[in-house]
């Protein structure tokens, strides 16, 4: 079920002013592993793409000093992070808890974008090919997390769980329960 957009919790300015210093080379590094875990698990979203599967999108959580640049490239996706904007096919900003919880479902895109919460620059038409490509594959960022943990993965879920009660973040999906 989609949250109230009043309630998008902000990354906390302590941790955000140590991630200013921090070296990127290693986020960067896990983040391509799990990109390239994603896409294994989940190649119909890359040929969902069509001819945006070789864009290149910059995804800038406002509440974070750096931004991420994602290159699908047709299943081999590659990730990077710079503290600059670089040179994309579309942009993307708004706050982590805002693009996590649109991956998640928890957050509609539409009225996130409607109510100025994300932004959306560039080619629009590859930003709807890569939003329509998410939703389809409903991605579960926790549990492909915790699966690629292995033996971990239980501590994984745990900690998810105890993340999202804690910070009001989606940090997985959740299944909508109807009631008529």
């Amino acid at each position: 079920m989609s949250q109230p957009l009043d309630d998008i919790p902000i990354f906390p300015r302590l941790p955000a002013r140590f991630l200013r210093v921090a070296p990127l080379a290693p986020v960067a590094l896990a983040l391509n592993r799990f990109a390239r875990r994603v896409a294994r698990t989940h190649p119909s979203m890359f040929r969902r793409m069509g001819n945006y599967a070789h864009a290149r999108f910059e995804i800038d959580p406002t509440d974070l000093p750096f931004v991420i640049v994602i290159e699908p490239r047709g299943g081999a996706p590659l990730v990077a992070l710079s503290r600059q904007p670089k040179p994309c096919d579309a942009r993307i900003a708004g706050p982590l808890a805002a693009l996590l919880g649109m991956v998640h479902g928890a957050y509609d895109g539409d009225a996130l974008f409607f109510s100025r919460d994300l932004t959306v620059e560039g080619d629009t038409s590859a930003v709807l090919a890569l939003r329509n490509a998410i939703d389809a594959a409903e991605l579960d960022l926790g549990a492909e997390l915790a699966e690629a943990l292995g033996p971990a993965s239980g501590l994984v879920r745990r900690l998810t769980e105890f993340g999202e009660r804690r910070t009001g973040v989606a940090l997985s999906r959740h299944e909508e329960i109807e009631t008529w």
